[in-house]
């Protein structure tokens, strides 16, 4: 008979950056340009901008294109406000009279690179405009920028890249990227690109014709954005192709144009609400947070005005709540560098995953000994040397130890997605293998029975997997971009039953092909990928289908091997996995591992999630939905009988052990337990913004339990203590008495 290995897959790491730390040698120089004209107007954007690029720790230097005419250039004050090239005004057009100041952008651009000593001393540049704040470092190779393959943000407006104005103004229209705002690129690039984007510029500002906003998608219908056109038709005629980035940029709105026109640099603008106003006055998770980056916006830049005041010899403000705010440690982190994270605009400089693993890891472990599942199960756990220093999970399962590829060691990109790939391919090579077959699962599963080659007709050549129908990439342009058979690309992934022959040949290619997708950020639109987030984040899923369909492995699809919980089963069916990767209800009971990211239920006696319905209380009315909720509640109870064992295995107290106060306590908690409600007590709640409740309350219940047991155990050891040595005692008290008794019966009998 075959043998079979389980392989659980586990990525855990602790990041911790501080800085981007950059070395500006070459080929890794980076330089930032900005373009603006001599008006007040565009000073306190550049106040702004300067103290963003300095607080945001962006490496190398900047410059500030400044276009001007001889009349503006002798009233202009603002020269000391940022390091700069001046550069001739190309507002009214030499030649044909036109008043079109954004030209002054790639006219200035063209003129940094002929006449800035600069321009030829740099490998990467990055393109801001003046009404933008950095929220942290711009790193073009981090972004994912090549030479050939420039980064910029995502500007779908421009419609006429997909009409006649791209076939008017292009020889290659299938080339024109909508992208714009932030540019990261090659300077060869740069150089190559400038002088088309000039002319382009000129070309559609001429284009009257098709300034209609149907055509170029310009609300006014003005020919305002002709200069962003003539980015995208002048790239397209160099034959650069862009690695478009959503996310990276955002549109704040908390102060009109029309209010800040008319503002100069001696004063601030009106102070927004305080964060804590806004906790108070918005619920919604996400309209908070759009809120609050609206708040950083305008702080920033108020921020900045106050420092530039102060550098311009002004006289000290008088105090205020709002000055005191702002020179605050709560502002100072509020506003600290952000680094790159993939699915969040805001990170966190410490990311820790470990317990949201772990927990995982009991639960399946758990569910192996339980399920009869044959052979040996290996959880491979990928860990940098500073995550081994810090972790203490080592004995929740047989483990073999994988250096982590979380932050790609050539890249820089951040993809924990890619340690799947990367630690089967390590295991590999450097364990011993006995098995003819490998099961390949994720942490977040539960097993409920056996799975089986031989039952599931898996064998070489052809693997075994479960249906994942939304890689859409399979059937379009991305499977044919990647794989020289996009006909076997398989939209499959989750279980995994491989012959070790046919793994040991698809390792590597799984993994090449993970780098491959998640490098192609030119394709990670959701129409594309299937991503809802158009993030990337499963290029590791796509780097499974490609590498197989490379080696033209087909695999049979089964769809009655695993079941996400919360769906409705199909009759009949015996499902071996549960998948709790999305939230799942029953009634008002619901459980998202995602809110159990930041929460130790696995090092903390007693801790488990919330117990789910007792069965006997569901509603038999709609047979689907009773079988549903039946599996739902199942998952549930898995993963808490699984951390009930743990926590016994751990020698925990027992929880009822308490001191006679707490017992006193303790009968409404058994009470609730007995009919099956949630114990708020044994259970640590999953808080996503800790609060001083939560911080103050949750903690010290299991420090008293744990107290109380000691301290009973110290009063009976004391007790016990007292009864021995009195003991002792009478004993040797009784002895001596025993002793002279029997001495005076002597001494009797010889007289």
């Amino acid at each position: 008979m075959a043998t079979l290995t389980v392989l659980m897959l586990v990525g855990f790491f602790f990041w911790i950056d501080g800085g981007s730390g950059l070395e500006q040698e070459a080929p890794y120089r980076i330089h930032t340009l900005f373009s603006v004209e001599c008006q007040n107007y565009f000073d306190w954007q550049t106040v702004g901008l300067m103290h963003s690029f300095k607080k945001a720790e962006q490496p190398g230097p900047i410059t500030r294109l400044l276009s001007c005419t001889d009349e503006e250039k002798r009233k202009y004050r603002g020269m000391h406000l940022a390091p700069t090239l001046e550069v001739p005004s190309m507002s009214r057009h030499p030649k044909t009279g036109d008043w079109y100041p954004a030209i002054n952008k790639p006219a200035g651009i063209v003129h940094w690179l002929k006449h800035s000593k600069d321009a030829d001393n740099v490998d990467w540049v990055v393109i801001l405009d003046a009404d933008m704040i950095i929220r942290g470092p711009i790193i073009p190779w981090e972004l994912g920028a090549e030479k050939g393959r420039p980064v910029a943000a995502y500007y779908g407006y421009l419609v006429g890249c997909d009409n006649i104005l791209a076939k008017l103004h292009t020889k290659h229209p299938e080339l024109c990227d909508k992208v714009g705002g932030l540019l990261a690129m090659h300077i060869d690039d740069l150089r190559a690109l400038a002088p088309m984007w000039l002319s382009k510029t000129e070309e559609v500002r001429e284009d009257r014709t098709h300034w209609g906003t149907n055509i170029t998608g310009d609300i006014y219908g003005a020919g305002w954005i002709s200069e962003m056109y003539g980015y995208s038709f002048g790239a397209a005629e160099v034959g650069l192709r862009h690695k478009i980035m959503w996310g990276i940029g955002l549109f704040l709105n908390w102060i009109t144009t029309k209010m800040i026109s008319s503002m100069i640099v001696v004063g601030s603008f009106p102070e927004p609400p305080y964060p804590r106003e806004v906790r108070l006055i918005e619920s919604d998770f996400n309209k908070k947070r759009a809120l609050f980056l609206n708040l950083e916006c305008i702080n920033t830049l108020n921020e900045g005005l106050l420092l530039q005041h102060a550098a311009n010899g002004c006289s000290k403000p008088k105090w205020s709540r709002y000055l005191s705010f702002l020179k605050s440690k709560t502002f100072a982190d509020l506003t600290r560098p952000k680094f790159l994270s993939p699915g969040s605009i805001e990170t966190k400089e410490v990311a820790n995953q470990g317990g949201n693993q772990d927990q995982a890891t009991v639960g399946l472990v758990h569910s192996f000994h339980l399920s009869g599942q044959p052979g040996n199960i290996t959880r491979l756990l990928s860990c940098t040397d500073e995550d081994l220093k810090q972790y203490a999970g080592h004995d929740l399962a047989p483990t073999h130890y994988v250096p982590s590829m979380s932050r790609h060691p050539l890249t820089g990109d951040w993809y924990p997605a890619i340690n799947k790939p990367a630690a089967v391919l390590h295991w590999l090579n450097h364990a011993y293998i006995d098995a003819e077959f490998i099961v390949i699962l994720d942490a977040d599963m539960i097993l409920r029975g056996p799975i089986t080659p031989w039952e599931f007709k898996a064998s070489r050549g052809h693997p075994v997997s479960t249906p994942y129908d939304y890689l859409i990439g399979c059937d379009n342009e991305l499977a044919k971009l990647h794989t020289r058979h996009p006909d076997a690309c398989d939209k499959v992934g989750g279980v995994i039953i491989m012959h070790i022959d046919d793994l040991r040949k698809f390792a590597m290619l799984w993994l090449h092909k993970s780098e491959e997708v998640r490098a192609d950020k030119a394709h990670y639109a959701t129409n594309i990928t299937g991503d809802i987030y158009a993030s990337g984040w499963i290029s590791e899923m796509y780097g499974y289908s490609f590498g197989a369909a490379e080696l033209k492995l087909r695999h049979i699809i089964n769809s009655e091997i695993l079941i996400y919980p919360g769906y409705v089963p199909e009759p009949g069916v015996k499902y071996r996995v549960f998948h709790y990767g999305l939230e799942f209800k029953v009634g008002n009971w619901s459980f998202d591992k995602a809110n159990w990211r930041d929460t130790d239920v696995v090092n903390k006696c007693w801790a488990k999630f919330p117990d789910p319905p007792d069965p006997l209380t569901l509603d038999r009315s709609n047979e689907d939905i009773f079988r549903r909720d039946l599996l739902s509640i199942e998952c549930g109870k898995t993963l808490n009988d699984a951390l009930e064992l743990h926590h016994k295995k751990r020698n925990c107290p027992d929880p009822h052990s308490l001191s006679t106060s707490k017992r006193d306590t303790g009968k409404e908690d058994s009470s609730s337990r007995k009919f099956g409600r949630f114990d708020g007590r044994n259970a640590v709640r999953s808080n996503p913004v800790p609060t001083k409740n939560s911080e103050e309350t949750s903690p010290p219940v299991l420090k008293d339990r744990l107290f109380g047991s000691l301290r009973f155990w110290v009063v009976a050891l004391w007790a016990i203590s007292g009864l021995g040595f009195l003991a002792v005692m009478l004993k040797v008290f009784s002895g001596r008495k025993s002793k002279g008794s029997k001495s005076k019966g002597y001494r009797s009998r010889r007289r």
